[in-house]
């Protein structure tokens, strides 16, 4: 890389003018961040693994980051609670629920439909599920009354 490509690199990640010069020690964190964040593009990889990467960012850092992964070439794991980020980033979700991996392919958007749908069929399951326990119970119920008439008229 020249100091020229460097330059220009560093002033994607909002670094100008004089800040370039900065000592990592006088950085912020978000600045912090958005420096490593550029030592990664200096030495690509076909795999980023990122754990809240918008922690200290600034919107502007923020937008820059996205634009950075959604042109990314590799794959990005990304561990963020930073639900519009993950819908601006993502194209595959998992879910660790209950011990288990759970894949969603499709953006963010589509794991939230999907969960919606989860949980309004575990809803009819639960309705469903009452509705024949009392039917049966109902059955039983019944049974019991038939029973001891047959009892009472012996």
């Amino acid at each position: 890389w020249t100091n020229e490509e460097v330059r220009t690199l560093l002033g994607r990640f909002l670094f100008s003018n004089d800040t370039v010069f900065k000592k990592v020690e006088a950085l912020s964190g978000g600045e912090k961040a958005r420096l490593a964040l550029a030592k990664m593009l200096l030495q690509p990889a076909n795999l980023l693994m990122l754990d809240e990467p918008t922690n200290h960012l600034d919107i502007p850092a923020k937008e820059m980051l996205e634009t950075a992964l959604q042109h990314y070439d590799g794959t990005a794991i990304i561990i963020s609670h930073d639900r519009y980020f993950i819908s601006q980033v993502a194209n595959k979700i998992v879910e660790i629920r209950e011990g288990e991996l759970r894949l969603y392919r499709g953006d963010y958007h589509y794991y939230l439909d999907k969960i919606a749908e989860e949980k309004e069929r575990t809803r009819l399951e639960a309705t469903e599920a009452e509705k024949a326990a009392k039917a049966e119970a109902k059955r039983a119920k019944q049974k019991e009354k038939d029973k001891s008439r047959k009892t009472t008229k012996a």
